[in-house]
């Protein structure tokens, strides 16, 4: 099993920048990095619900479960 991070999509509709977005959720664009490439292994909802908020989707958007 496996959670793929679809956040890069979601931005590409949204068009905005990842830098843009870690600045909006203050987070660092490091840490925004990891979460986007998939190799973070946990979020804080906290960080999700700021996500969503600037964004304006819900965690479904950016999170997927997909079975191996």
């Amino acid at each position: 099993m496996s959670i793929v991070v679809n956040l890069d999509v979601v931005l590409a509709k949204r068009k905005m920048k990842s830098k843009d977005l870690a600045e909006i959720i203050g987070i660092t664009e490091a840490n925004l990095s990891i979460l986007k490439s998939g190799k973070a292994k946990a979020i804080r909802f906290s960080t999700l619900e700021a996500i969503c908020k600037a964004l304006k989707c819900q965690p479904s958007d950016i999170l997927e479960y997909v079975e191996d």
